[in-house]
């Protein structure tokens, strides 16, 4: 259990949450516009200074996670469908025929980074690893996946894309093109590091999860035989991140350097011993490192060893949640930055939502509940003091550091708070 004193749940900061939540939700909704043929969904609200009008890949997975309890509070099932699914199939339009996905989507235009014609080979980074997982999410949630039956084979192109293309062939594992818009903005293990040199935990523990989803979307469509197919692409990937990222001296996961020199069987100096191994540790303490327990894929022993970590108070265990980057590391701050976002510390709503699941996952009910209300009050009090949610926190004291009226994922603190009161919590695929 937790090592300092828990947060009390405050029914009238839930409350409040679920009241503000139920109301903005509606705010999040965009009609189709330029060359987004079909409705669509942004992190914030029309009058946000940021994120108002463009459709990004993550964030709208995450959306979608809180939309549906929003649906399920207000007993409205299907209200928020036509936005959701319509963020699939805007992107599927803009998906090149070699599977190539953007990040996100303009009105005018899509973002793209590197070079589209691919002349000096593929190097940009694409769409994260999540839209099968939105498929299924959306197809379980309405009980049918007929509305994307027939999506399914440029699915199939985009997710064969990565791992023709994102996948390193010596150890299996994914890597980033480059630190250009990974998500987590500014993680020092691939933040100005070489490029294709990082084979992050975060990026694998998605990719795990969006291969079983699109095994999921398969056999729901009668195509057993491929789903299986993906689902042993999905244990493969498991079993790779296991032996090269898993370290068992600190009992955690790591993202891992891919960045070594070819062997050359001439080099009269190395030829006798060569390296025999295919990837270094990065020993980097990141929150990334408990993607695993949301994925699924650790043992209940690694599980273990992982909670007694989150529980240290001189790295992880924060008034507010979790932080973002262990606070003994040398990068750890918690400075205002956009473009790149802050996530060398700061509390963020979708690393507290994330690391909570994996908690539950693996039955640790205690830590799960402790970290739940502790975003029920860092979300609870910014409300009652400014109005508003922000992007991200200071993990001792709970005050906002930037970006007023952002939304997106903070709405998962919604999830929490069903799961908190007992009632269901919707959770992704």
């Amino acid at each position: 259990m937790a090592t300092n004193e828990r947060h009390p749940m405050h029914d009238h900061l839930a409350q409040r949450i679920v009241d503000y939540i139920h109301t903005s939700s509606d705010q999040m909704m965009r009609p189709p516009t330029g060359i987004l043929r079909h409705p669509y969904t942004v992190p914030a609200t029309a009058d946000s200074p940021y994120y108002s009008s463009t459709l990004w890949d993550w964030d709208s997975w995450f959306i979608s996670v809180a939309l549906g309890q929003v649906e399920a509070d207000i007993d409205e099932r299907g209200r928020f469908r036509e936005y959701e699914e319509g963020v699939i199939l805007n992107f599927l339009d803009h998906t090149d025929e070699d599977g190539v996905m953007p990040i996100l989507l303009k009105p005018d235009g899509p973002m793209i980074h590197g070079d589209p014609s691919r002349a000096a080979g593929f190097s940009e980074n694409m769409h994260k690893p999540i839209i099968a997982q939105h498929a299924a999410l959306l197809s379980q949630r309405s009980g049918s996946i007929e509305w994307v039956t027939g999506k399914l084979d440029a699915i199939e192109t985009y997710l064969r894309r990565y791992l023709d293309s994102h996948v390193d062939e010596a150890t299996g594992l994914a890597y980033w093109q480059s630190d250009f818009a990974i998500g987590v903005d500014n993680d020092p293990s691939v933040f100005y590091r070489p490029a294709k040199s990082t084979a992050s935990i975060y990026l694998n523990s998605l990719l795990y999860r969006e291969l079983l989803a699109f095994g999921y979307l398969l056999e729901e469509a009668g195509r057993v035989k491929e789903a299986n197919v993906w689902r042993g692409y999905a244990q493969d990937l498991a079993d790779a991140v296991n032996l090269h990222c898993w370290d068992e001296r600190d009992g955690t996961y790591y993202s891992v350097d891919l960045n070594l020199r070819p062997i050359d069987p001439e080099d009269w100096l190395h030829r006798g011993a060569p390296r025999t191994w295919n990837s270094l540790l990065l020993r980097i303490d990141s929150w990334s490192s408990f993607m695993p327990l949301w994925a699924g894929f650790a043992s209940q022993e690694q599980a273990e060893r992982m909670r007694q970590r989150y529980l240290e108070p001189r790295t992880f265990f924060a008034n507010y949640g979790v932080r973002t980057l262990s606070r003994l590391e040398k990068q750890y701050n918690l400075r205002a930055s956009n473009n790149p976002s802050n996530w060398l510390g700061p509390i963020w709503g979708v690393s507290n939502y994330l690391v909570f699941r994996g908690l539950q996952k693996y039955g640790f009910e205690a830590e799960a509940t402790d970290l739940a209300e502790k975003t029920v009050l860092l979300f609870g009090r910014d409300l009652e003091r400014t109005g508003s949610m922000h992007e991200f926190y200071n993990p001792d004291n709970g005050e906002p550091i930037m970006t007023k009226g952002f939304q997106n994922w903070n709405f998962l603190v919604l999830n929490m708070i069903a799961h908190l009161r007992g009632e269901t919590a919707m959770t992704e695929f």
